[in-house]
């Protein structure tokens, strides 16, 4: 019988047939927690009697979410977590060497097409993005994993989604995930597994599949799948710390369910508080006033989103009274982004640039709203409380939009700025 790619990927993790809706037994690749999620696991991996982990180049402990400390508990959480590392000799990266999570592991070479891996934080299905069966579990199932190599999955069914049509040069991956949301709601895919497809993304940019599969979660899906295609490859080629196999779907697999969207006549998508579902184009928020831009986080934190950023703000000034927020996803992304002179473009600009953390973007620290304020953001949630006080709003969108909001004050189309820039290519 023909596999869908998150069929074959199990399949190749576990001695059951792994027919759909089956409970499977499986290997994992790689295992890995933050600062928030470890301390539990680690209690959990105590509690069950372990000793060791598994494998101690294959798990992972990443100080990204209150780091660098923002008060005592922090301190001491990550002091915590940096001990059990130690002590078991597994991988942790200290501040000033580390990155979010979801984009510095993919950099690190460390998720890599055909593997299955799991995080304890919901967005590891950004992993997807490379061709990996990449999901988020809970910090106990994440213990079991680090223990014994091995954690249960039930096969998903899948929801093939297809992109048609030319892409407008100022259409990102945020567009087009925001799209599909919109379409399909947030529990359009609950414990499916996303299958992209389409002619439109043959040339999009790795940068933007990370965000695309980054938020398949937001749909409720386990994981968001691009088949391996020469540019996945080359990337992962490029920095792989291990030997990998990809994994491709059957020509003819069977999905539960398709979903196709034409692209063509697209224009830049925002949701609206307080679901990732509740999308407009851009052009019907235009009277909607923001306090703060957020141009950051796992979801729109790499360097292509920084240069989109950049090429909006290069000699343009954030509009008075606006805070504009800048973070780099990495150390990798930040230096690069120092070295190209985008840095400077946002300070020049007016933008606060910070160390990479998730911190806005969970209502940590760097940019927790207060009451009545609002915030277009370049991350993947818009809750009620998300970024901080609950009667703030929160409004998602790519990194153009956010660029152009920061320079009116209000929700910008970025086309009046990119027309320019796109003529002869995308941007």
């Amino acid at each position: 019988m023909p596999y869908t790619m998150a069929r074959a990927l199990i399949a190749g993790h576990t001695s059951e047939s792994a027919v759909e809706g089956e409970i499977c037994q499986v290997a994992v690749d790689f295992a890995f927690a933050n600062d928030i999620t470890a301390p539990p696991a680690m209690r959990a991996f105590e509690t069950m009697g372990a000793t060791e982990v598994f494998d101690r180049e294959r798990c992972a402990i990443l100080p990204d979410h209150f780091t660098p400390n923002k008060d005592i508990a922090a301190a001491e959480q990550a002091k915590t977590a940096r001990a059990f590392a130690n002590a078991q000799g597994m991988r942790y990266w200290e501040v000033g060497r580390v990155g979010i999570e979801h984009a510095f592991l993919p950099e690190q070479g460390l998720i890599l097409p055909g593997e299955i891996v799991v995080g304890a934080d919901s967005h590891t299905c950004t992993g997807g993005a490379l061709g990996a069966f990449s999901t988020g579990m809970g910090s106990t199932d994440l213990a079991a994993a680090w223990a014994l190599g091995e954690t249960w999955m039930r096969v998903p069914p899948t929801l093939k989604v297809t992109y048609t049509g030319e892409l407008p040069g100022w259409i990102t991956g945020k567009d087009l995930i925001l799209t599909l949301i919109g379409r399909i709601g947030v529990q359009g895919a609950r414990y499916m597994a996303l299958e992209f497809h389409g002619e439109s993304l043959r040339d999009l940019p790795m940068d933007d599949r990370f965000t695309m599969s980054n938020m398949a979660i937001e749909a409720g899906a386990k994981t968001g799948l691009f088949p391996p295609d020469d540019r996945i490859l080359d990337y992962a080629r490029e920095r792989a710390q291990r030997a990998f196999e990809p994994v491709f779907p059957d020509s003819d697999a069977p999905y539960a369910d398709e979903v196709t969207i034409d692209v063509s006549d697209m224009e830049p998508v925002v949701a609206l508080p307080h679901l990732p579902s509740n999308t407009r184009p851009v052009s019907r928020c235009s009277d909607i006033e923001v306090d703060q831009v957020f141009i950051g986080s796992c979801t729109n934190g790499r360097l292509r989103d920084l240069e989109l950023a950049a090429g909006i703000l290069k000699g343009r000034q954030v509009a008075p009274g606006i805070r504009c927020i800048v973070i780099p996803a990495s150390y990798e992304i930040y230096q690069a982004a120092l070295e190209r002179g985008y840095i400077e473009t946002f300070t020049k600009a007016g933008a606060a640039v910070c160390t990479p953390t998730c911190g806005p973007c969970l209502g940590g620290h760097m940019g927790i709203l207060a009451r009545g304020e609002r915030c277009l953001s370049t991350s993947n949630r818009n809750f009620v409380g998300r970024m901080g006080h609950p009667e703030s709003e929160v409004y998602l969108a790519g990194p153009l939009v956010a660029a152009a909001t920061a320079l009116t004050g209000r929700i910008t189309d970025p086309g009046r700025y990119t027309r320019a820039a796109t003529e002869g290519g995308r941007l």
